[in-house]
């Protein structure tokens, strides 16, 4: 669609936009949904243009007058939780994508290094884990480890490592996208390393029924902090029509808002780790009905739903 003929179709609503007030927080909540497919639209077909400014601008205003009222209502969360943070995940699809594919990357070279440097998993994973894991494979329970704290206590660790960590790699953004890619470096050639360990003693499979039980959503996490903080260096990077300042401002705000929607998922996987893969007899299909339901939870949520989203409010405005 032309630039001209998308702002004829469209400059009515906006104009309605910012000049009538609205008739409550939901009303408003959905002209910033609408304003923000908007701007993504343009931003995707028009980035160097007026309009492009001109609704970030409008979407700066009304994402204020969301906020400004410190005095939060439920239909507040519910609105985050179904529409906005789906509709982040969607903007800033590409940015997940490349952490991703960085994660998956590093993953490769953690496998190939194992696989032909021996020492390469003690440097990676410890002397110390390393034994203890040989010593409780001799024993006939390879993932004892998971079963050395009380679920509680292992529970609240867990959770608080994971999220101290998830924030940490999204602040890493502000050095230019640099330390989200060091993290998915450090994290990717672990995991790497990890998985071909338990491979090579023969134990690939029942490691992948046991350890992602918890793993689906605690790496897919990982995955979208680290794109989380791609977000926050891309406005530092590729500031386009606006101030560099603006553009880092902008930025931060979504970026946090994704790294923050990632709390729930981050404590769901400690639940898991804390309280359900301690038991490693458990029967393959329960195994198995947890990881395909977290698997297809992390797409569902992350990329069909909020492209649906997207389409639905597209096709609206045709």
């Amino acid at each position: 669609m032309r630039e001209a003929l998308f702002v004829k179709q469209n400059s009515g609503k906006w104009r309605s936009y910012e000049q009538q007030q609205t008739a409550g927080p939901d009303e408003l909540a959905e002209r910033f949904i609408d304003i923000t497919n908007d701007l993504a639209y343009a931003k995707t077909f028009y980035p160097q243009s007026k309009t492009t400014a001109y609704l970030n601008g409008l979407a700066s205003v009304l994402h204020q007058s969301i906020y400004k009222n410190k005095k939060e209502d439920t239909n507040r969360f519910l609105t985050f939780w179904k529409f906005e943070l789906p509709l982040l995940f969607h903007t800033y699809r590409r940015q997940l994508l490349y952490s991703l594919i960085f994660f998956l990357v590093f993953c490769a070279i953690g496998v190939l290094s194992a696989k032909y440097d021996d020492t390469f998993v003690r440097l990676i994973l410890g002397d110390g884990y390393v034994n203890m894991t040989n010593e409780n494979i001799a024993k006939g329970d390879p993932f004892g480890v998971y079963k050395q704290q009380g679920p509680v206590e292992m529970f609240f660790r867990i959770a608080a490592n994971n999220t101290y960590v998830a924030l940490l790699m999204f602040v890493s953004g502000i050095f230019f996208c640099i330390g989200p890619v060091f993290f998915m470096l450090k994290n990717g050639i672990m995991i790497g390393s990890f998985e071909y360990y338990f491979f090579s003693k023969g134990l690939g499979i029942e490691s992948i029924l046991v350890i992602w039980i918890h793993g689906t959503l605690e790496i897919s996490a990982i995955i979208i902090a680290g794109g989380a903080g791609l977000v926050l260096g891309h406005g530092l990077l590729f500031p386009k029509t606006y101030t560099r300042f603006e553009a880092f401002k902008n930025s931060a705000k979504d970026g946090t808002k994704i790294a923050l929607g990632l709390v729930p998922i981050i404590l769901v996987a400690a639940f898991f780790e804390g309280f359900v893969t301690r038991y490693t007899n458990m029967p393959v299909w329960l195994s198995i009905s947890i990881l395909a339901g977290s698997l297809l939870f992390i797409v569902w949520y992350v990329i069909i739903y909020p492209s649906k989203i997207f389409k639905r409010n597209q096709f609206s405005q045709a």
